[in-house]
């Protein structure tokens, strides 16, 4: 954007003595003239949103925008006797003109207007920081933020990630129970975690196709009784993040009845139209490529309730590939939750005051091993969340009958009593970051037509009734957002129950 001063007179102009303006002046006083007119561009009130030209020409050092005045100035009318102008006459009125142009650098006053359509202060009133004074304030916050979530460890394990024996995986910390994150919610502090709960009728936790670990325990070593594994978060996994008060958190966006909605896309089963108290599936473990940072990719179980507007209560269980979360591409499990639909409250794993684990083998977003490989052996987690009908609280099972922890119920609204819908299957983010559709896979990579080896599986879906008893899904819905892009298809069986493969490519020629 050009500046005041490029197209028609200088900003700065010679400054003449008073005595030659004064003569310069006192020639014309007898001469009949029109007055100087200055037509200026006005700015209003209103936010100034560039488009794309005028942020192409936006390359002046400075970020902050001035407004364009207009230079252009009415030309001064004269009624002489004499049919022209002389050459001097012509000299003098030019003369007039860069006096009087001293009358418009005031305009230069206006308020600056930033490039993202916000008023600023004007440039005298603001503290400008360079790049590095910025990181260095990110710095600081998470500096803090990272002493409210990490706990005193009473023990440190340093994971390994085979096979590449490099000690760059996670730290995990055995932290007391009573000082996980979970007790600083102000209706836990002061008390300790509850004993297990009765688990549903019917529920066999010996079922396996080949169960997973994960990878902090090749080191051999284990938090001792009475701690709870937590992954220890590092300054570098909250600056990854778009903002530090959302790390942990799921992005903000709007949640459709159909799962889609913000460049989230699904290919799930659900069942709702009922009241539900909890599910269960075994869930196939891949490591799907995510083809930019601020995209994942998960299988989970949801444990819905309320509306699905800003009152949406959500469980969720499973694992997931999250550069943006943990800085790499393993497979971990995870759970979330929230009660108004992703906006403010719950967070992912143990990242905020809400979930309480139990269990002192395994810790919530720790990378999962072994991993299935395609046309090669097949690895699952079995997950089960249900509610406790004594206590009323949602608890979760991992693999072979362990008890992770559970979600209080005054955590919720809606899930206080039950929940209304169960979904199983996957989600993606498409950022579209590179103007098409993402390449991020969602379960192995591979259409669900692919079959057992190379598409991912859920099998032996089930649900929760109200006198805690497990029972096979009826009425099951299927739901691909963009079945181009990722798919699926379901079956059942004597052996897998309910079942249904899923997942895909991403973008592909049908798929642009």
């Amino acid at each position: 954007m050009k500046g005041v001063g490029e197209e028609g007179f200088n900003p700065n102009p010679p400054q003449l003595p008073w005595t030659k303006l004064r003569n310069v002046i006192s020639h014309y006083t007898t001469t009949t003239r029109q007055p100087v007119q200055c037509n200026q561009t006005q700015i209003s009130d209103s936010v100034f949103v560039p488009n794309s030209r005028q942020r192409q020409q936006q390359q002046q050092p400075t970020p902050l925008i001035k407004p364009k005045h207009s230079s252009k100035l009415a030309p001064p009318t004269y009624s002489h006797t004499s049919t022209s102008f002389s050459f001097v006459s012509m000299l003098l009125v030019l003369l007039l003109l860069v006096a009087s142009s001293s009358l418009f650098t005031p305009a230069l006053s206006h308020p600056v207007v930033s490039d993202s359509g916000l008023r600023r202060p004007s440039p005298a009133n603001r503290t400008f920081r360079t790049s590095s004074e910025i990181n260095k304030l990110r710095g600081v916050q998470a500096q803090s933020y990272l002493r409210k979530i990490n706990k005193p460890a009473v023990k440190t394990i340093q994971a390994w990630h085979f096979p590449f024996l490099s000690p760059d995986g996670d730290v995990i910390d055995c932290v007391l129970s009573h000082l996980q994150p979970a007790f600083d919610h102000p209706e836990l502090k002061g008390k300790k975690p509850l004993d297990e709960p009765d688990r549903p009728k019917n529920h066999n936790s010996t079922d396996k196709v080949g169960e997973s670990y994960q990878l902090w325990t090749d080191s051999g070593e284990s938090c001792p009784q009475g701690t709870v594994p937590i992954r220890r978060t590092g300054e570098k996994d909250i600056l990854r993040a778009s903002s530090i008060r959302r790390f942990g958190r799921k992005p903000r966006r709007h949640v459709r009845r159909d799962s889609s909605g913000s460049g989230h896309e699904h290919a799930v089963v659900f069942v709702n139209g009922d009241q539900y108290y909890g599910a269960k599936a075994s869930i196939n473990v891949w490591a799907p490529r995510v083809t930019d940072q601020y995209e994942f990719s998960l299988s989970q179980i949801w444990v819905i309730s309320g509306s699905f507007g800003h009152d949406l209560n959500t469980i969720e269980a499973g694992w997931q590939v999250s550069p943006e979360l943990y800085g790499d591409n393993y497979p971990r499990f995870f759970t979330y939750w929230t009660t108004d639909a992703y906006q403010a409250t719950g967070c992912y794993n143990l990242l905020c005051s809400g979930f309480v684990q139990t269990n002192n083998r395994i810790a919530i977003g720790a990378a999962i091993s072994p991993r299935s490989s395609y046309g090669s052996r097949q690895f699952d987690i079995g997950l089960m969340v249900w509610k406790d009908p004594r206590h009323g609280h949602w608890w979760l099972e991992f693999g072979n009958g362990l008890l992770v922890g559970y979600w209080p119920a005054f955590l919720f609204s809606h899930l206080r009593s039950h929940a209304s819908m169960v979904q199983f299957g996957g989600e993606i983010v498409n950022s579209r970051s590179r103007g098409y559709h993402t390449s991020t896979q969602m379960g192995s990579g591979q259409f669900a037509e692919a079959g057992f080896g190379k598409a991912s599986y859920f099998r032996n879906l089930q649900v929760v009734d109200w006198d805690n008893n497990l029972l096979p899904l009826a009425n099951l819905h299927l739901q691909a957002d963009h079945p181009n892009c990722y798919d699926i298809r379901q079956g059942r069986n004597n052996v897998w129950g309910t079942y249904f493969y899923y997942g895909g490519p991403g973008r592909n020629v049908r798929c642009p």
